[in-house]
């Protein structure tokens, strides 16, 4: 069932951001790897509304009951949001993190735009759904939760949280996915040696806290494709490009304890696990237009 639903995520994620394509035939060109198969994908992201019929609370009940199990909570003072990550029930799937807006730190303005939309959701729309039926699930997902956003709303939510702005028009349409370079042959198996090789064919990263996010303890470093912008329909047939989707990468290195493994033998337990605010806060940039006036 798991394997249903995340095939269906990553399709249409794959249809609606070029880069992916893009990237993993750059990766085919240069036998990086032979085929997209060989990628692993080390987590999955979404984001969402956190108001009481829908947020976290809610979409988390999908990947529950598929086996995932919560595991820390991320505070982000700044952008008004909290997060949590979840651990898959086998480590051939992506770990999945899920944030959510606290509207109620906005102003009341905004809160009444966003409320005007999600008031829509009477009910929380997961209780609705068979968890088995991996196809209503994945319709689900790449349904639209209420109605169309108006261009005036949504620019008036991107003046006070681009956040916002993005998840009125998107709603849980899959943020990103992210390749672990870990895992990729000598010279393409750092974060540094994989942005080198990006910048080589042209894709823009996402410079907010430079290129390269790195966690204090040194053993968990993140980069991004800054998001491509595309030509959104709004409320009356208005158009208006907007930040789509992007693609992050990740680094997790040996922990310190497993440091005398062979490189064959480690596997994913042996890397440092979880995410950090810190390089997260930056990654939420990469669909900012401080970072896509760079690609538009």
């Amino acid at each position: 069932m798991l394997n249903n639903v995340l095939q269906g995520l990553m399709s249409r994620y794959q249809e609606r951001v070029p880069d992916v394509s893009a990237i993993l035939q750059a990766m085919v060109t240069a036998g990086i790897i032979r085929q997209a198969g060989d990628i692993e994908n080390d987590h999955i992201a979404f984001r969402t509304m956190g108001v009481p019929q829908l947020g976290v609370q809610s979409l988390e009940k999908i990947f529950l009951h598929y086996g995932y199990a919560k595991k820390d909570a991320y505070r982000f003072t700044e952008k008004k949001l909290n997060a949590w990550w979840y651990a898959p029930p086998s480590p051939k799937y992506p770990r999945i993190f899920i944030s959510e807006l606290r509207i109620s730190d906005l102003s009341q303005r905004a809160q009444d735009i966003i409320t005007s939309y999600t008031n829509e959701v009477k009910t929380d729309p997961v209780d609705a759904l068979n968890l088995d039926d991996t196809q209503q699930v994945d319709t689900f997902l790449h349904s639209g939760l209420w109605r169309t956003p108006t261009l005036a709303d949504y620019q008036a939510l991107a003046a006070e949280s681009e956040y916002a702005a993005w998840v009125i028009y998107n709603r849980y349409y899959l943020n990103h996915f992210t390749i672990s370079v870990h895992n990729l042959p000598e010279g393409y198996n750092t974060v540094a040696g994989f942005n080198n090789f990006l910048e080589s064919k042209g894709f823009v990263l996402n410079d907010a806290g430079g290129k390269i996010k790195t966690s204090p303890d040194g053993l968990l470093l993140q980069s991004s494709t800054v998001a491509k912008m595309m030509e959104a329909t709004f409320a009356g047939g208005e158009t208006h490009r907007i930040a789509g989707s992007y693609v992050e990468f990740a680094e997790r290195k040996v922990l310190p304890q497993y440091a005398a493994l062979p490189p064959e033998q480690v596997l994913r337990e042996h890397r440092r696990e979880g995410f950090e605010a810190g390089n997260a806060d930056k990654i939420f940039e990469s669909t900012y237009a401080s970072q896509t006036k760079k690609s538009s």
